[in-house]
């Protein structure tokens, strides 16, 4: 069954602000494969196949952890099985152009480009990533930070789910682009956008960052902490003397760890971003690191 007919359920939450971006955060965390919001309330689906049961236990239970950490615990939730074809025009409702720093607006596909920014069209389909949450806006403003549009730079995006850092990259002016994702359907809508902006130089790998090869002179990250910390020293291994790294995806309290585990690992953190409850943290890998790090591989 293709994902224009699969039929998916619809969660529609009811959240309290102080406790919005603790529930997104969770949503991903339980394997959302897309969310948005709308008339104040998350609109969060899951595939079919999901046990809806377990669904739902798990998200009262994580009343628990609001509590826990100080937030109000008093969400709300129901739940319908619905079409794919509904599903994708809920999407389209939800989704306008959007400019992001100084360069990008993000354009829907089903949307004619009409800007004289650089245009990086996006179809989310399933999947995460369409330019409207802080962490993906965040990455893409740092990457034309700290891109230098020459195009010799070498560009990797982590969990790259629809693409849009390392198209983003791509149009900015890095030359070699990858970006990696362990989810099938991530992979195929990365393809499917890329092949919507005309790019040749963006390569997608299904996989993780261990079957990547190669340095790089930035490299982002756009996932949970639970997953940053373990590859931290995968991240320091693939980049270039100098390079930097770009991790986001933390709720603020998180990030002690990540920096922990990434400063441990040789990266030095250069500045750190905070938008709402969000956090994006910046790093850079001294020559001397680059030069061990290569050692350590016995190749550079």
């Amino acid at each position: 069954m293709t994902d224009a007919l699969r039929e998916y359920y619809e969660f529609i939450l009811s959240v309290p602000d102080e406790s919005r971006d603790a529930i997104t955060n969770k949503i991903m965390e339980m394997g959302s494969p897309g969310f948005f919001e709308r008339d104040g309330n998350i609109i969060a689906y899951f595939d079919y196949l999901t046990d809806i049961t377990e669904l739902c236990d798990e998200l009262n239970r994580f009343r628990d952890v609001l509590k826990s950490s100080g937030l109000d615990s008093a969400f709300s939730f129901d739940y319908s099985l619905i079409p794919g074809k509904d599903w994708n025009e809920s999407w389209k409702k939800s989704f306008s152009p959007i400019d992001i720093g100084n360069k990008l607006t993000i354009v829907p596909s089903w949307i004619k480009p009409d800007t004289d920014r650089i245009p990086v069209i996006i179809d989310p389909g399933m999947v995460f990533g369409t330019g409207h949450h802080e962490t993906t806006r965040r990455c893409l403003a740092l990457i034309e930070k700290y891109s230098r549009n020459k195009g010799g730079q070498d560009f990797l995006d982590l969990g790259t789910g629809t693409g849009i850092l390392a198209i983003g990259a791509a149009r900015l002016g890095f030359g070699r682009v990858i970006g990696v994702d362990i989810d099938q359907s991530a992979v195929a809508a990365s393809m499917d956008n890329i092949s919507l902006n005309g790019l040749k130089n963006v390569t997608i790998v299904k996989g993780s960052i261990s079957d990547i090869t190669g340095v790089f002179d930035v490299i982002a990250a756009n996932l949970l902490s639970e997953t940053l910390i373990p590859i931290a020293r995968d991240i320091v291994s693939r980049l270039k003397p100098e390079g930097i790294a770009i991790l986001s995806g933390m709720l603020t309290g998180q990030e002690d760890d990540v920096i922990r585990a990434m400063e441990d690992a040789g990266l030095t953190m250069k500045e750190n971003a905070v938008d709402g409850k969000w956090v994006t943290l910046i790093f850079s890998l001294p020559p001397s690191s680059a030069q061990s790090a290569c050692r350590c591989r016995g190749t550079c």
